[in-house]
């Protein structure tokens, strides 16, 4: 892909209506929270990179880059696959998994759809560059680990669609992973759900309360009744086999917080404190509920089956992350809330996200990211007619294996290319954001 060029100020102006499509009604209502999520995109071209997944399909779709058959590697099934839709380098981290195991793998599946799967390639790689240039890494360097990310995830691949056995490519785990990736999962068995508690409740009249401050905000009696309406419809949603008893269910508190993050600015959404599976304090369960957003990538895939498979965005989220991520988080589950779908998920005290801040070394740098080609491969394979769904009735891995097979040599050279070109493309459209930013021309601001 080479991206078209355009002087600072026109694409200042596109910059400015992608984003005011994408976050214009948000932004409305709560400038504050959008005040704070683009000054953490202001830090860095990475960080603003995060939050402008919109500005990448657009820039996309405005290449032809993914849509048309004609697209290197997509066809009919190829084209139309359960991705992540955010894949970049830091939403990978750990999770306790529905068997009790700590696994390292994707995270975050807020802008999961279905499309090509190449889009998902792309944004990681261009993720890569980033990640490089910041590090001070050459071209050539860069070049190296797109190609070493690019060979990782053909090779598993290719042996998850020729039926390799499930030991001979296992999940990332506390006797499998290694480096950063162990380094993470050792980080996030050493957490406990009393640490996580204690940051966030206190003991009250022998029992466990939402603690005032720290971002919790106190609701109004009508607030509190819809959102535990809200909360009643959730359990509807869950497995048969998610939680086996009952008193697990029971609400102890209720509070409201508003998303400040670079994803989350402007959503609202709840925290809830929950009995847990046993009558100990320690064991009681903190899960959130937040409204579901549109996702980027929707916008460009104009197929009217996928849009109508989903409820709403809630509905979508949860369907995308149950099909993506094996043994999802049990307490996983859908909502309604003043007529937006909402995400239900648990606040899990075992989340590590991986951290690039200490990883500096090529060659570590490399094994990382071809560990991360891997998952990325295994989180497509899981997301197809063995899911569940029946969005996606066909192997993806069996599809995407045979869309490679037909030009091997081309892939890692198409991914290079796209990151080298949009990575500089990102640092570019980063200093414009900055300049609009600080010099006041983000309507609403």
């Amino acid at each position: 892909m080479s991206v078209p060029q355009l002087n600072d100020e026109h694409r200042g102006e596109e910059i400015l209506a992608v984003l005011d499509t994408a976050f214009g009604e948000l932004l409305a209502a709560d400038p504050a929270a959008f005040r704070v999520k683009f000054r953490k995109m202001a830090a860095s071209a990475f960080a603003f990179y995060r939050g402008t997944a919109c500005l990448f399909y657009h820039d996309l779709d405005a290449k032809g880059a993914g849509r048309t058959h004609s697209a290197p590697y997509l066809d009919e099934r190829t084209s139309r696959v359960w991705i992540h839709g955010d894949l970049h380098a830091e939403n990978f981290g750990t999770y306790m998994d529905s068997n009790g195991r700590l696994v390292f793998n994707v995270n975050d599946f807020d802008e999961a759809y279905v499309g090509p799967f190449t889009w998902d390639l792309k944004r990681f790689a261009a993720s890569v560059a980033l990640i490089g240039y910041a590090k001070a890494l050459s071209d050539g360097q860069i070049t190296e680990l797109v190609t070493i990310y690019a060979a990782a995830y053909r090779e598993r691949i290719h042996a998850l669609a020729t039926g390799a056995k499930s030991d001979e490519v296992p999940p990332f785990t506390l006797d499998t992973a290694q480096g950063p990736l162990l380094d993470a999962l050792r980080d996030a068995r050493s957490l406990t759900r009393f640490g996580l508690l204690d940051s966030m409740t206190e003991i009250r009249d022998f029992e466990r309360r939402f603690a005032s401050g720290g971002g919790a905000v106190e609701l109004d009696a009508a607030t509190r009744y819809k959102v535990l309406d809200a909360f009643d419809g959730y359990l509807e949603t869950l497995p048969d086999a998610s939680l086996a008893r009952p008193d697990s269910y029971r609400v102890k508190d209720v509070v409201g917080r508003r998303g400040i993050g670079i994803g989350s600015a402007g959503l609202p959404s709840y925290n809830i404190l929950l009995e847990g599976h046993s009558d100990a304090l320690e064991n009681d369960v903190v899960i959130y509920i937040k409204q579901a957003q549109t996702p980027a990538v929707s916008r460009h895939i104009p197929d009217r089956a996928i849009l109508d498979y989903f409820q709403h965005e809630g509905h979508r989220t949860v369907i995308s992350q149950r099909a993506l991520q094996a043994h999802a988080d049990p307490w996983l589950g859908w909502t309604e809330l003043n007529g937006a779908g909402q995400l239900v998920a648990e606040v899990s005290p075992y989340a590590v996200d991986l951290d690039w801040g200490d990883i500096d070394e090529p060659e570590e740098i490399a094994q990382v990211v071809a560990d991360l080609g891997r998952a990325t491969a295994a989180m497509h394979a899981a997301a197809d007619d063995t899911s569940g769904e029946s969005l996606v009735p066909f192997s993806t891995e069996r599809a995407i294996d045979a869309a490679i097979a037909a030009d091997e040599d081309s892939l890692a050279p198409l991914l290079v290319e796209f990151a080298h070109d949009y990575g500089a493309r990102a640092r570019g459209d980063h200093q414009i954001f900055l300049d609009l930013f600080r010099n006041g021309r983000i309507p609403g601001l």
